[in-house]
């Protein structure tokens, strides 16, 4: 499932993967449903490729992802994304203790933070690995 959601560098909210040509992707916004390309020179990313920093090396997105669901019991997060570094730090450290606190910035915790509410509010918040691996066979 998140490997089909990108991340695209200077736009705004997360894309779907429709198709694929020779020198650009074609997505479409989660949000409004409109699409659009993403060429070669667009920094885009899966959100299946993204890991957060820990103490003891890297988690990736998805167990992260699991982990704020089981948090917030698959509804939205709970914490105002406006809220101070330190309550950001805090909320997040209930659900990774280990994160590394010098490389994982207060803006990153809120950008996960919405595109997990963004994934709830649209009905994309199954995390789960079997669906990917349904999909590549």
């Amino acid at each position: 499932m998140l490997k089909a959601i990108l991340s695209i560098s200077g736009k705004p909210g997360l894309y779907k993967l429709v198709s694929q040509a020779k020198n650009m992707l074609i997505v479409e916004s989660v949000v409004t449903g409109k699409r659009t390309p993403a060429y070669a020179h667009d920094k885009v990313i899966s959100l299946g490729d993204i890991a957060i920093f820990t103490e003891s090396g890297e988690v990736p997105l998805r167990e992260v992802l699991i982990k704020v669901k089981e948090k917030e019991n698959g509804a939205v997060s709970s914490i105002d994304l406006k809220s101070n570094p330190d309550v950001l730090r805090k909320y997040f450290a209930e659900i990774l203790p280990d994160f590394d606190r010098e490389r994982v910035y207060p803006t990153d915790i809120k950008k996960l933070l919405s595109w997990y509410n963004l994934l709830v509010e649209k009905d994309l918040a199954d995390f789960s690995e079997e669906k990917e691996e349904k999909t590549e066979k």
